[in-house]
């Protein structure tokens, strides 16, 4: 997986969308790293495209597109990939995606920390430096956890949560020699396994013998 200087290199400037938390995050990225960014809490099919516009950038003028595919808001995330894939059908050029607990993780830079987001069903997505992505309950969770400002949860939170901000323009720029993003063609939402759906077979409906 290539770091962000390295894709910086080739492929500045950069789009960078990020609407994985309830602050949707909108950047241009140069050769140097330096970049301009627009944040909002609007729902993010506005969000992210009044970022683009406030920055003043027409997204074929990127050389290269990177967004966040979560964990997070599925629907924000699935938003700013459909515009990505929208974007390289007019323009065809490198994309790249990262995630965002494994970004605040190599960010803390603390082993011993779990961040967590809300994976639902009273489970939670739970991130370690120097370890994949796993799906937890609650009733199993330990040890330090860390959860990013701005992510929503619909369970309760587990007893001693700390937040962290989620900058991305700070996590981005302490990160950027970090090995975390990788080439995508078909971006979309991160999901642990595919969905499954239960076989229905049609029947005509009829009345109840007498």
């Amino acid at each position: 997986m290539p770091n962000l200087s390295q894709i910086l290199r080739a492929h500045a400037p950069l789009l960078v969308i990020d609407a994985a938390s309830a602050r949707v995050q909108v950047g241009v990225l140069a050769a140097d790293g330096h970049g301009r960014w627009h944040a909002s809490e609007t729902e993010s099919g506005i969000a992210i495209f009044e970022g683009v516009d406030r920055l003043g950038l027409n997204p074929q003028d990127a050389a290269g597109l990177v967004f966040c595919e979560g964990p997070g808001s599925v629907l924000g995330t699935r938003t700013a990939a459909m515009a990505l894939r929208t974007w390289h059908m007019l323009r065809p050029r490198p994309m790249f995606s990262y995630q965002s607990l494994a970004l605040v993780a190599h960010a803390l830079g603390q082993p011993e920390t779990s961040i967590i987001a809300d994976a639902r069903r009273d489970c939670w997505h739970v991130q370690r430096l120097g370890s994949g992505l796993r799906r937890v309950p609650t009733a199993e969770l330990s040890g330090l956890l860390v959860m990013p400002d701005g992510f929503r949860h619909w369970s309760a939170l587990p007893p001693g949560v700390t937040r962290t901000p989620y900058d991305v323009a700070d996590l981005l720029t302490r990160t950027r020699e970090h090995d975390l993003l990788h080439l995508t063609e078909a971006p979309d939402a991160f999901l642990h396994e595919e969905p499954s759906y239960a076989r229905w077979t049609p029947q005509i409906h009829r009345a109840p013998a007498p």
